[in-house]
């Protein structure tokens, strides 16, 4: 065979095989558009899967109505600091700073589904943020956001109820929504929450003896971080 026709077969056979490829790739790219369609359904599935709300107290029981859709476990601190109180000093005059993960389990597997912090609440309805800042939930998915608050009267002691077992741990809550926000492409998977419950806390609370940095005046300003974990429930209005 000369070079010419060793030139026109190879060209023929890479044109075969360059078309082959192509219309693999591209039978390929469709089934992983279409995967990736099915777990993103999966995934939202999951999100919204039907969950029973738990037996608590009727202090922090959201009202008649309510419907959770979402649970996560926190893992993460509470954050103190050392501040003057009557004379004194106090690791607890200002309300803790939460930082946490929240994670759900899917198809087995441990998976982020939501950050909590304090920030300022941006919601133009809101009430005026504290001076310390809102406690914050926002969604590792769309980014949308729920700000919430709790009062002495949603709040019940830790070792008080099976749903707070944990005696000397941060108190268990019922957080009423304060102010909502869509993600930046308008994602609304917190943002139409309406009630929070913290639930079996594990931890978190400010040390009982003061020798742990907050003795004297000269502490102040000491900062401290403790360790705890809860559950997270997440309510929107009937659906």
């Amino acid at each position: 065979m000369n070079n010419n026709c060793i030139k026109k077969f190879l060209g023929g056979a890479a044109a075969r095989m360059i078309l082959g490829s192509l219309a693999v790739f591209a039978l390929l790219a469709v089934s992983g558009v279409q995967a990736q369609e099915k777990a993103n359904d999966d995934v939202r599935e999951q999100i919204n899967f039907s969950l029973i709300p738990p037996v608590t107290p009727t202090a922090i029981t959201p009202p008649e109505g309510s419907h959770l859709f979402l649970l996560g476990h926190a893992f993460g601190s509470q954050g103190y600091v050392c501040l003057p109180k009557d004379g004194s000093v106090s690791w607890t005059v200002n309300g803790a700073r939460p930082e946490a993960t929240l994670f759900a389990t899917f198809f087995g597997e441990p998976m982020q589904i939501i950050t909590h912090f304090l920030s300022h609440d941006d919601d133009p309805k809101a009430p005026q943020p504290v001076a310390f800042g809102n406690a914050t939930w926002q969604s590792s998915f769309d980014s949308s956001k729920v700000w919430a608050s709790a009062t002495p009267a949603t709040t019940i002691l830790a070792g008080t109820d099976q749903s707070c077992p944990n005696t000397g741990s941060i108190a268990c809550l019922l957080l009423t929504a304060i102010g909502t926000e869509d993600g930046p492409t308008g994602g609304k998977i917190l943002s139409k929450t309406t009630f929070i419950q913290r639930l079996k806390t594990k931890g978190g609370s400010a040390p009982a003896n003061p020798a742990t940095g907050c003795l004297t005046a000269s502490d102040v300003g000491h900062q401290l971080l403790v360790p705890y974990s809860a559950d997270y429930l997440f309510y929107r209005a009937g659906e």
